[in-house]
């Protein structure tokens, strides 16, 4: 798709997650009362337009292959490549599942995205504690029914299903669409669509964070959106944010329930105790040192991000996302429009609401 139609994407998410709010409220006594049938909600309100979009544009937008590929024009994530002789091609490929870009990625990569994930953890951990100045921490607040909800529905619906869909979605269709704009044609590709490589990222994980419709949220998902980003340009596959992302929240659901289980114990019911005593001092003492090892914890994760690209020889391409290299070509159109920026004020509009309500 390109980049307009992806803000037409992103709205009528917004709309639809409006329309079930809705819905919900008026009508909601009709749906059982079930915390993994919201999360399936949720994530089909992502899915379900995603899709349609794809069926509807994939295919009028699809056109017979012409010209080749520039010389000296390095593979990008999310542009429309030619075949290249001597790779091996995937003939009749439906393209709605080609513009996911899920290619094969080696069993290293993976070890190191496990890696990389833990070295980011620190970072969230220090934004998810700032924003708790002035707002409630939003998966704090459900993490009593996510506990009393069986472990492995939990763990399917937040570390597996949830992660997948929002991956489709935001990296694999709304950063791929603007990664393509400037594409003429949407196969013949200039050097200055490469040029709107890290405001695609910047958007694209502005959207990933105003889609969890909290200011707790948001915040951290906008860097995780960039780091995912990056992953998938190193790595040159979308499976490769999805595995992070998969890795990641699971960790967290697991997390929940051994802490409740020692929370329930003696020993953390002392634990417990003590946490109640400290002050907003011993707080900011915490954090404070939580920033220093996300100091030295997050460039080292960059580092490892480059590895990964070094590994699956994408190097290029990679650093074709931070290119600025001017062009005669005409010029990629604004990523900006009309329907974004109504989405994104609806967003922050009700954030705000929700923020006032609560406080």
């Amino acid at each position: 798709m390109t980049s307009k139609r992806a803000n037409w994407l992103f709205l009528t998410i917004i709309l639809v997650h409006f329309g079930v709010i809705a819905f919900l409220i008026f009508w909601g006594t009709l749906l059982p009362d079930s915390l993994v049938l919201s999360f399936f909600l949720s994530q089909s309100i992502l899915v379900v337009p995603t899709i349609i979009f794809l069926l509807i544009f994939e295919r009028r937008e699809r056109a017979p292959a012409s010209g080749m590929q520039m010389a000296g024009a390095p593979p990008v994530y999310g542009m429309p490549q030619m075949p290249t002789p001597g790779l091996p091609q995937t003939p009749g490929a439906p393209r709605q599942f080609e513009a996911a870009a899920f290619h094969k990625v080696k069993i290293s990569t993976l070890l190191m995205i496990t890696l990389c994930t833990f070295l980011i953890m620190p970072l969230v951990t220090v934004l998810n504690a700032l924003t708790m100045f002035f707002t409630d921490n939003a998966v704090a607040a459900l993490e009593g029914d996510i506990i009393s909800t069986p472990f492995p529905a939990m763990l399917f619906m937040i570390g597996i299903f949830g992660p997948f869909c929002e991956e489709f979605v935001f990296r694999g269709v709304i950063y791929r669409s603007y990664r393509r704009n400037g594409c003429e044609g949407n196969n013949t590709c200039y050097p200055n669509a490469r040029r709107n490589g890290i405001p695609a990222m910047l958007l694209s994980a502005l959207l990933f964070g105003l889609m969890h419709m909290n200011f707790n949220q948001a915040v951290y998902a906008f860097a995780i959106g960039i780091f995912l980003v990056l992953l998938v340009e190193a790595a040159g596959s979308l499976w490769a944010s999805v595995f992070c992302h998969m890795f990641f929240n699971s960790c967290q659901v697991v997390l929940m329930y051994v802490s409740e289980s020692i929370l329930n114990s003696v020993y953390g019911q002392a634990v417990n105790e003590t946490a109640e005593q400290l002050s907003t001092q011993d707080l900011l003492v915490a954090l404070s040192v939580y920033l220093v090892i996300a100091a030295v914890t997050t460039p080292i994760a960059g580092c490892v991000i480059v590895w990964i690209a070094q590994n699956e020889g994408r190097q290029a391409a990679f650093s074709a996302l931070f290119s600025r290299r001017a062009s005669q070509r005409p010029r990629a159109d604004y990523l900006l429009s009309v329907p974004l920026i109504i989405a994104i004020v609806l967003c922050l509009g009700y954030m705000s609401l929700e923020l006032i309500l609560l406080g």
